[in-house]
């Protein structure tokens, strides 16, 4: 293009007055220099244009997420905080996301990322084994009161599988014992979490009677998984052996209304008047974090339908895009539709 312009200089001019011939050139030059300077920023601004387009379209989807969340919390008898995250590009959707309410047993997340924080130091074995006691039952302890105490052996990743896969009280107690309250809260000090805290052990009646409640915000978790994700707190054997850990199957929230096969790494929690669930869907290649938190709810039911509505919309939305071309074109493993 420059050298078209350059050649357009050479434009013929009149032998019989120079004077004229000098004046005609210095307009040509003057007004090529000003085309020649536009055209690259015109073709810049048509790529920059055409960049954005497949951006503006996903926008169209967030904000549709947007107003579904907006109607599940219009029509929730409590209150209802929320966020998600796209790991791919790191875009957010924040629903009163910083507020700061009960975590239930989401915030085993934290306890289990402590403990293999810990493994990864040498602090702590996985393989350890652990004889249970009859001091460690509380209640809500599930499949560890069925168990013999004094007798029953279990490593310490077997009572981290019972914290997790069926929500276990005295498991997760185990493990509080083993890796320190406070290692759990200096971790997330590191990570800058200063709203998520543990502050009791898991049916400590007395300890959330005076008001030491295990908390967070929506954001916090969210901000906690991606760092998982992302490697900044765990090297890669250990991170990928704890989000097996996280994705074994459980009754939860997120998953309910999602395709069987589909990997979800939650943690539910749930109290009277509270129902949470966070976690991270990997769907294709555009796995997202989801956190949703309720409280004060009139019907615990509810807040766990609001939680399976607000996952379900956000899962839909990224597997389209997963599994959409730039222009919106998705394509199925079995579509055979016409080109």
């Amino acid at each position: 293009m420059q050298l078209k312009c350059v050649l357009a200089a050479l434009t013929p001019y009149n032998r019989a007055d120079p004077e004229v011939n000098v004046i005609k050139r210095m307009f040509y030059f003057a007004l090529l220099a000003a085309i020649c300077a536009f055209l690259p920023r015109a073709s810049q601004a048509q790529q920059v244009s055409q960049d954005r387009a497949p951006r503006e379209k996903e926008q169209i989807l967030w904000q549709k997420l947007e107003a579904t969340i907006n109607d599940v919390d219009h029509n929730l008898d409590g209150v209802l905080a929320a966020a998600i995250m796209d790991l791919s590009t790191g875009q957010k959707y924040l629903f009163h996301a910083d507020e700061v309410l009960p975590t239930a047993s989401s915030i085993k997340i934290a306890i289990l990322a402590e403990l293999y924080r810990q493994a990864q130091q040498g602090k702590v074995k996985l393989t350890d084994l652990y004889i249970l006691q009859q001091s460690d039952l509380v209640g809500g302890s599930g499949i560890a009161e069925a168990l013999t105490p004094g007798t029953t052996r279990l490593t310490i990743r077997d009572v981290a599988a019972l914290m997790i896969s069926v929500s276990d009280n005295s498991a997760t107690n185990i493990i509080i014992d083993r890796v320190g309250m406070e290692n759990v809260n200096a971790l997330l000090d590191s990570l800058g979490l200063t709203h998520m805290r543990l502050r009791r052990k898991m049916m400590d009646l007395k300890a959330a009677g005076e008001g030491r409640e295990n908390v967070a915000s929506p954001r916090e978790f969210m901000l906690l998984l991606e760092a998982l994700y992302r490697g900044r707190v765990l090297n890669k054997q250990f991170t990928e052996d704890f989000f097996k850990l996280l994705s074994v199957h459980k009754e939860s929230y997120i998953p309910r209304e999602l395709p069987e096969d589909l990997r979800v790494a939650n943690k539910p929690g749930e109290l009277e008047g509270v129902r949470n669930d966070s976690g991270i869907v990997f769907t294709g290649s555009r796995p997202f974090v989801i956190s949703v938190m309720t409280t004060y709810l009139r019907r615990e039911r509810d807040g766990g339908d609001a939680i399976v509505r607000i996952s379900t919309a956000a899962y839909r939305m990224f597997d389209r895009l997963s599994r959409a071309s730039e222009y919106g074109r998705v394509i199925s493993p079995h579509d055979t539709g016409n080109p």
